[in-house]
């Protein structure tokens, strides 16, 4: 069911329905990766920050599992775009601090579109290791768009949408709680 918070917005998952694709999210994780001792989880700065630290709670309490080692990677300086964007890019905070020699890697982000943003964490994530394998969770898989060949490995949910509008994840809003949407752009901007 699809709800709209605006005219030029709509919830395509609400919070119930976010949270049900964590879980399951979370449990298809679980399945491949028995007890995560060679498996680090990253999320990719800084829209899958987010994503990752729920992904890691829910791994924690819900499937009892001891230590998910996990880290947030900011790839801003490993863009194709870097030095062609007009605005400055201001990268993010990098906290990671794992070494990812020979481990299963998976790489966490909220929404995959042209698919630029794992390109780039795949050059950047060699600055810590060689993995033995590197698999990648999304929340939202925008279909149609990529411009990379590159396809998750997990997904929440998959979405068909135009190329003049934007797929936003909320985390913790106080009247919606976390939610999905789809956002309209004026002008190419949104």
């Amino acid at each position: 069911m699809i709800f709209f918070l605006s005219m030029s917005k709509k919830i395509i998952l609400n919070n119930d329905q976010l949270n049900l694709s964590l879980d399951r999210l979370a449990c298809q994780l679980t399945e491949n990766h028995d007890d995560f001792k060679d498996t680090v989880l990253v999320g990719l700065q800084p829209r899958g920050k987010s994503l990752c630290e729920n992904i890691v709670k829910i791994l924690l309490s819900k499937y009892k599992i001891n230590k998910v080692d996990h880290g947030f990677l900011d790839i801003t300086f490993f863009r194709d775009d870097f030095r062609r964007n007009k605005d400055i890019l201001l990268p993010n905070k990098n906290d990671f601090k794992l070494l990812v020699e020979n481990k299963k890697v998976v790489f966490i982000d909220d929404v995959l579109y042209t698919g630029r943003t794992i390109r780039a964490a795949l050059t950047a994530i060699e600055s810590f290791g060689r993995p033995k394998t590197i698999e990648l969770l999304i929340l939202v898989d925008r279909r149609f768009s990529r411009e990379l060949p590159i396809q998750p490995d997990y997904k929440g949910v998959q979405v068909d949408v135009y190329e003049n509008q934007k797929v936003n994840v909320k985390w913790n809003d106080n009247k919606h709680g976390n939610y999905v949407y789809i956002e309209n752009m004026m002008n190419g901007k949104s």
